[in-house]
């Protein structure tokens, strides 16, 4: 603690390292966003098999354009992470201008990376904090006040369209269902592996009532 209480300001260094810890911490946060939504998508496959066995196709389709859509928000994070890391990289870049002119300089990039960074519900809260911190270190200009706003009036992932879903249908159930593509616009992440046929009978029972579940959810 300094004189009269305050504390000390922290060097243009010390900041752009903070900021540099944080970031990579939020993008170890957005990971395991990932590989939750990939266990959960692990299970949604099994289930897909079991309806499909027993020859219920609205049960398929319904689950079908659940992992349609966890496909399409693992694609949304790694896009977020493809932005911090782009951050991570300008705070070096604003390490070596801090050693040679003991100050912070303006950064489009940046700017540009954190406007979309504030959108993103996983990590909201901290980017707002960073972002509000970076422009009073006069790397990045104030941000409009709908953009801070706007955090929670983010896009709805997109419908899922009936090509997609066929798609997923086709690969999960051996071309029982749903139909070969010819070309997918949409570039979906790779499936999350699936497990063995010899575990879907091993699991059956207790996977059917968890798609009753599931499905009761999805309907109501």
């Amino acid at each position: 603690m300094g004189l009269f209480g305050k504390e000390p300001q922290k060097s243009p260094k010390d900041m752009v390292q903070e900021w540099r810890t944080q970031l990579r911490k939020e993008s170890r946060q957005l990971d395991r966003q990932i590989h939750g939504i990939q266990r959960e998508e692990q299970k949604t496959v099994v289930q897909i098999r079991l309806a499909a066995k027993k020859g219920d196709k609205d049960v398929c389709s319904i689950l079908a354009k659940e992992i349609v859509r966890a496909r399409k928000h693992i694609s949304k994070i790694y896009a977020s992470k493809a932005q911090i890391n782009s951050v991570v990289l300008q705070m070096q870049n604003q390490l070596a201008t801090a050693r040679l002119a003991g100050a912070l300089q303006k950064s489009t990039e940046v700017m540009q990376s954190m406007q979309q960074l504030v959108r993103v519900p996983e990590i909201q809260a901290t980017m707002q904090e960073l972002s509000k911190e970076m422009m009073k270190a006069g790397i990045i200009e104030e941000m409009l006040e709908d953009t801070l706003d706007s955090v929670n009036d983010n896009d709805e992932l997109e419908e899922e369209s009936q090509q997609e879903v066929d798609k997923i249908l086709f690969e999960l159930t051996a071309g029982k269902l749903g139909e070969m593509p010819d070309a997918v616009s949409t570039t979906l992440p790779a499936a999350a592996a699936s497990l063995p046929a010899d575990d879907v009978d091993d699991e059956e029972e207790e996977d059917m009532e968890d798609m009753k579940q599931r499905l009761a959810a999805l309907r109501s």
